[in-house]
């Protein structure tokens, strides 16, 4: 029983952001899959007037995929969902960025996803 909890707990917390800035957040769900992978990836942003882009970035040691989306400042939705399908086995390092008016990124969140080759993904 112990050692379920503890796969739970480990599942979970590599499903959260890691070192995330107060300003951006990161949840991807499943945090471990089979290939080929469809990710969800659910941001959160603490609403600014200065906020303008969000950049999403699925990047392993051969496969990497991005998306970016426009923020109306703090009138943007607090929470934004992505989706990237159809990813190949590997380990990813998903990475939510957040830029303001002047194109510095003002907060980054990180966290890791395991997508393990299938029998079907031959």
């Amino acid at each position: 029983m112990n050692v379920r909890l503890l796969l739970i707990g480990l599942a979970v917390a590599a499903s959260t952001g890691v070192g995330a800035s107060e300003r951006v957040s990161i949840r991807v769900s499943p945090a471990t899959c089979f290939a080929p992978a469809n990710l969800t990836i659910r941001t959160s942003v603490e609403p600014d007037a200065d906020n303008r882009a969000m950049e999403i970035v699925a990047d392993s040691a051969e496969f990497y995929r991005s998306s970016v989306v426009q923020l109306d400042g703090d009138r943007a939705p607090k929470t934004t969902i992505f989706e990237f399908r159809s990813l190949p086995p590997g380990e990813y390092k998903v990475t939510a960025a957040l830029f303001g008016s002047d194109g510095r990124r003002r907060g980054v969140a990180v966290t890791q996803v395991r997508v393990v080759e299938s029998g079907m993904s031959r």
